[in-house]
């Protein structure tokens, strides 16, 4: 598959959304309509960028697919009823939560800062799940109950 960038997503990168993480924003200069998603994963798997990326970059509007319109499929990543959350694995939780503590924490700009190298740094469901409380007071407890529903066991 090849994505091209959209117009709004070449807006939010030249005013620095919060839409693009920094390893986002690295592949997406890349996706130029020419190469496949998996030329660009191996072009940036050293910054971290991974498949969800893609997925948060496409669902977030940022980039198109090129070509045959083809639906987009379906990653453990995206919002699912609190109920399906039953069951997941701590490595399913963790693909579910991670993209919604970066944008969150994201959001926060400069004095988020640090907690957004924390999220990002984030090995696991375990590490991930203690940033839930430092989150919250960060944003309010409103803001983060997404995550919370996410990290939910």
């Amino acid at each position: 598959m090849k994505y091209g960038k959209t117009e709004f997503g070449q807006q939010a990168f030249k005013a620095r959304s919060a839409a693009l993480t920094p390893r986002q924003r690295s592949a997406f200069i890349l996706f130029d309509g020419r190469k496949s998603v998996d030329e660009v994963l191996a072009m940036t798997a050293g910054l971290g960028v991974s498949a969800i990326d893609v997925h948060s970059m496409v669902s977030a509007g940022l980039l198109e697919l090129v070509g045959r319109a083809v639906p987009l499929p379906r990653l453990e990543t995206e919002p699912l009823p609190l109920e399906t959350a039953v069951g997941f694995t701590p490595a399913q939780r963790f693909a579910r939560a991670w993209p919604i503590a970066t944008r969150i924490t994201a959001s926060l700009g400069l004095r988020g800062f640090r907690l957004n190298l924390a999220v990002e740094g984030a090995a696991g469901y375990e590490q991930l799940r203690d940033l839930l409380p430092k989150i919250r007071d960060a944003v309010g407890a409103e803001k983060a109950l997404e995550l919370e529903l996410a990290l939910k066991e």
